[in-house]
């Protein structure tokens, strides 16, 4: 659902090629400054109406999904 803190989509990038270990360059579009900068999910409404809070951090989470996604990606497209 959301870690509940503020994260810049390029604080983001660089966790996601960190804990996969991208070795590449990351290239960003100047030419499309309107983007969101950042990103920052409202937790309060499903703590509110159905108890839920995360217990997993941010870097656990992704850390969890890219190794999920490796171990499970050859079955990804066979559908």
């Amino acid at each position: 659902i959301g870690a509940g803190f503020e994260i810049s989509i390029k604080e983001l990038t660089e966790l996601i090629a960190r804990l996969s270990g991208f070795r590449g360059k990351i290239v960003w579009d100047k030419s499309k400054p309107d983007g969101q900068p950042r990103r920052m999910l409202d937790t309060s409404k499903a703590l509110k109406e159905f108890g839920f809070k995360a217990t997993t951090d941010l870097n656990t989470g992704l850390q969890k999904t890219i190794d999920w996604y490796r171990n499970h990606r050859r079955g990804l497209n066979k559908k």
